[in-house]
């Protein structure tokens, strides 16, 4: 579905990717590791438009989207759960929601079908819809975050520190959830500081350390590899 082929990037004179290269299937879910500074979120706003890369190719599904504007890149299906969840604390739940709707220029009566989707699936959302965004809790609103890209029908979500400031109890809540989605079908690419966990949760993955890739495998076989092991779990 995904391909990055030799992504560089650069924040002025200093590079934070380094010929990245990277491959997500169909109904995969895939896991990128790295400690803070490795290049993660720089991958993610990369692959989602924000960031131009400076030398590589990015496709998806065989089409070059490589620096494509972002809003161009959502209504070809990659949704963006950003890093500290991103949403419009003065908007109501309901008009979050109904943004990201109004950003793939669906019609009116798709986004009402589209809110009672995302309604079925988070009920507590729609008890709420009138309240405050800013007003709900971390693991509240990182609901919400995954609600408001999931109308936008994305095949493809890309998911940058969701566990970031959350309770153990909510952490393990939260990747419960992004295993339902995936069930469903959804392809997933997570970056996580959580290493023990998003390994245990995906199917595949690849470590970063200063913008390269360094080892990439079976998730489950990374979880158990020693170097990883010692340089993330502190085995």
């Amino acid at each position: 579905m995904l391909t990055l082929r030799d992504i560089s990037l650069f924040y002025y004179d200093v590079q934070a990717l380094d010929s990245v290269n990277l491959t997500i299937n169909k109904g995969q879910w895939v896991v990128i590791v790295g400690a803070n500074g490795a290049g993660k979120t720089s991958l993610v706003r990369t692959i989602a438009g924000i960031h131009p890369s400076k030398t590589g190719k990015i496709q998806l599904d065989g089409q070059d989207i490589t620096n494509r504007h972002s809003h161009e890149i959502c209504k070809l299906g990659i949704g963006h759960i950003a890093e500290g969840r991103q949403i419009f604390p003065t908007l109501t739940i309901q008009e979050n929601l109904e943004v990201s709707g109004y950003a793939v220029v669906f019609p009116k009566t798709k986004i009402k079908q589209k809110l009672e989707e995302v309604y079925h699936e988070f009920p507590h959302l729609k008890e709420r819809c009138k309240q405050l965004a800013g007003s709900l809790s971390g693991g509240e609103q990182q609901i919400l975050a995954i609600g408001r890209c999931l109308m936008a029908e994305p095949k493809l979500i890309l998911c940058d520190e969701p566990s970031l400031g959350l309770s153990p109890i909510k952490v393990s809540e939260l990747f419960q959830l992004l295993q339902k989605l995936h069930k469903k079908g959804i392809t997933l690419l997570l970056v996580e500081q959580n290493v023990e966990a998003s390994l245990r949760y995906a199917d595949y993955g690849y470590v970063l350390e200063r913008g390269q890739i360094v080892l990439e495998g079976v998730a489950k076989d990374l979880l158990n590899n020693e170097a990883v092991k010692s340089a993330y779990l502190g085995e």
